[in-house]
């Protein structure tokens, strides 16, 4: 997949290498997707940021057309994925913005790079190290955290079902659904379907009891870069504000209307706007 004025690259993180999609001008920020997404998510934001940002969207590890190793899906690992990028395209400092797991890899960027990262914005996602987090667990809004973190069996039952469990896990999050039509659901499947990447993109909810124990540590020194933390109305927004100001100590934001769970694919203009509002400060 394409978008105008976009460039896809390569670039080596360590051992690994990293799929971006880099574009734009201005300062950098740096995009990162959820589950079960790819840097695709970001098609709609992509072309309203580059105007102002130089903007990189991409793939995590596990994911689209990146590595897929057998290790190191914990949110600091993926962290370090994401800020090796950055230096290797020549960015010393960065704004992140993750959504879903995404944002969970951006919190742990932005408590372990705090000299880099100049602003974090964290979409939608509840996160490890929150005082919640182990209540949530009974929340049948994350009833796939569970299923997910079971080792090697959803493998097995989603080898096949790639885009059943792919389009119902996405439209059961929406509120507007017109905003994901088929061939981008289709675009995802695919993605997930590739050799290792179904695991991959399981792994990153395996390393929950590590990433909760690296987060408790984290946010015993708050942040002190901006923080905008935004969720759907109808999903975390309500939550979030209170849930970042655990971990940070300049936090704003609250619920995005009329939005579940996807805010770059729902709420394209609103979320960018917000965005480009809070990297202005």
């Amino acid at each position: 997949m394409t978008l105008a004025g976009f460039e896809h690259s390569m670039v080596k993180a360590g051992d690994v290498n990293i799929h971006a999609v880099v574009g734009g001008q201005g300062s950098p920020l740096v995009l990162l997707h959820g589950f079960p997404q790819t840097w695709w998510e970001w098609r709609k934001m992509m072309p309203l940021l580059a105007p102002h940002h130089t903007v990189v969207a991409i793939d995590l590890r596990g994911a689209g057309q990146s590595d897929c190793p057998q290790g190191g899906y914990d949110k600091a690992q993926l962290a370090a994925d994401t800020h090796a990028v950055m230096n290797a395209l020549g960015y010393e400092k960065y704004a992140v913005c993750g959504h879903d797991i995404g944002g969970m890899v951006g919190l742990a960027q932005a408590a372990l790079f705090r000299e880099a990262v100049t602003h974090f914005a964290i979409l939608d996602v509840p996160v490890p190290g929150w005082s919640r987090w182990e209540a949530i667990f009974s929340d049948p809004r994350v009833w796939h955290f569970a299923f997910h973190m079971k080792a090697n069996l959803p493998e097995r039952l989603l080898y096949g079902r790639e885009y059943d469990y792919v389009s119902t896990f996405i439209f059961d999050r929406a509120y507007d659904h017109g905003a994901h039509d088929t061939a981008d659901v289709r675009v995802f499947a695919d993605a997930f379907a590739q050799p290792g990447r179904t695991r991959g993109g399981l792994e990153w909810y395996r390393a929950f009891p590590k990433d909760h124990a690296d987060a408790l540590e984290w946010k015993k020194d708050p942040l002190q870069m901006p923080v905008l933390a935004l969720g759907g109305d109808l999903r975390w927004g309500p939550e979030i504000v209170a849930m970042m100001q655990e971990f940070a100590t300049n936090v704003t934001g609250g619920g995005v209307a009329k939005c579940n769970h996807w805010l770059p694919e729902e709420r394209p203009v609103e979320t960018s706007e917000a965005l480009l509002e809070f990297l202005a400060r």
